[in-house]
């Protein structure tokens, strides 16, 4: 535990206290630099999505798409489907004959080509994302050796790409059980694999004997092809030990049937599968970084690999704050990666509005700074906002609206309180996803 929370879990009344410095409520100067403040954080998520769209990447991809005298069939699953499956048709245009995009609600623009378009349930599985993953395996049935499966991923797929090997209700009743275990996406998509006719690498022996192309959007970090979204064409490199252990470890409720898939394994090597991978966390910490610098900020990125409790995270770049409350210059410090949020609660938040607000107590003490923390995909948890933004004033916000900050966090329930104090960030859904940025600003001019 960092030093600074242990320091607030003994004296929790400073999770509500009274401090707001000459920066706080009825302070113009403060009001000024708060408003200063979230102006730069929008300009900092605006260019670094912007950055992370995934068109001209596609297009650098394609630049190697084989030439054939076959059917050349598209099939794009994940948040980003939509927008990948538009960039890789007005590339090929005609070349590409059928298709099927599957993405989440409220993800696609409209109609491509001829492509049909499925929008599904996420991070939950539901009925529409199985007919669009039935429509995409058939498809692929029939094709020959000369024929080219395009196979467009984004994260997201897992839930939205799936054809469950169990009963739909038992599938749903496992994958809310693994996002409230507090396990690792990893970890997750090493059971659902498991579970499902298509992740592992078993699509790809759908699509057999046609070859395919896959373009990969990576949203795990370290980019571990057969992790984003459970690898649907890529030979998987988890063990069903692996996957009995991680069952064990969160105290899955598993039936009969899901231990029998448990022991079954997955493709290990694939013959049929060209993968290029696009797109990163760490792409998206460096537009951040270059933003943040053009804002007049001294830009510190800490890491790409960030992995751990979300209101951990939060609580260590309010540790930094504190380190660095006497600067003499603005510092921006950045974070990129994946927390998690172990639910206590039955609130309403997502990871990154979780992050933010763990952040509040200790940036109070810490003059014209902000934490915010983003989903680049544009939705965190099942929330309609991309993440939360906190300041220097919020805590004392609020305080004054009756509401304990360690109260909403046990409650994992960082929405309402963001929503009260206009802490949400929503962009709506981006076209992209490459994990989550995080970022501390410490303004000084």
């Amino acid at each position: 535990m960092p030093p600074s929370q242990q320091f607030l879990m003994e004296y929790p009344s400073l999770w509500n206290s009274d401090y707001s410095g000459s920066f706080g409520p009825g302070s113009s100067k403060g009001d000024r630099m708060s408003e200063n403040l979230r102006k730069d954080a929008d300009r900092i998520i605006d260019r670094a999505i912007k950055e992370s769209l995934p068109d001209s990447a596609v297009r650098k991809a394609l630049q190697e798409f084989p030439e054939t005298k076959g059917k050349v069939v598209l099939i794009a699953v994940g948040k980003a489907a939509w927008q990948m499956a538009d960039a890789a048709y007005n590339f090929l245009g005609d070349r590409i004959g059928s298709g099927v995009v599957v993405t989440k609600y409220d993800h696609s623009k409209g109609p491509i080509g001829p492509l049909e378009i499925y929008e599904g349930g996420h991070p939950v599985p539901d009925e529409n994302s199985y007919k669009g993953t039935s429509a995409a395996i058939k498809a692929v049935e029939g094709l020959g050796e000369e024929d080219i499966v395009l196979f467009l991923v984004s994260g997201g797929g897992s839930a939205l790409f799936e054809k469950p090997l169990i009963p739909s209700s038992d599938m749903a009743r496992l994958t809310s059980e693994l996002l409230a275990s507090g396990a690792s996406i990893t970890e997750m998509n090493t059971i659902r694999k498991r579970m499902s006719a298509v992740k592992g690498g078993k699509f790809a022996l759908l699509c057999k004997p046609a070859k395919v192309f896959s373009i990969v959007l990576s949203d795990i970090i370290g980019d571990p092809l057969d992790m984003i979204a459970s690898g649907p064409a890529y030979p998987d490199s988890s063990t069903k030990e692996e996957a009995i252990a991680i069952a064990e470890a969160y105290g899955l409720t598993l039936t009969d049937e899901m231990r029998k898939l448990l022991l079954q394994e997955t493709p290990k090597s694939l013959d049929n599968v060209e993968t290029h991978v696009t797109g990163s966390v760490r792409e998206l910490c460096a537009s951040a970084s270059r933003a943040a610098e053009e804002l007049g900020y001294k830009p510190f990125v800490l890491t790409s690999y960030l992995s751990c409790i979300a209101r951990e995270a939060g609580v260590v770049l309010s540790d930094i704050a504190m380190h660095n409350k006497d600067t003499k210059e603005s510092l921006a410090f950045i974070m990129g990666g994946e927390t998690v949020v172990k639910l206590t609660g039955k609130g309403k938040g997502g990871r990154n509005q979780e992050l933010a607000l763990a952040a509040a107590p200790l940036l109070s003490f810490v003059e014209n700074a902000a934490v915010f923390s983003v989903g680049s995909d544009g939705t965190d948890g099942p929330t309609d906002a991309a993440g939360g933004y906190v300041d220097s004033d919020t805590l004392s916000v609020l305080k004054e609206k009756g509401i304990d900050i360690q109260k909403v966090l046990e409650d994992n329930d960082a929405y309402n309180a963001l929503d009260k104090c206009g802490g949400l960030i929503i962009t709506g859904p981006t076209g992209t996803n490459v994990n989550d940025v995080s970022v501390l600003l410490i303004k000084r001019n």
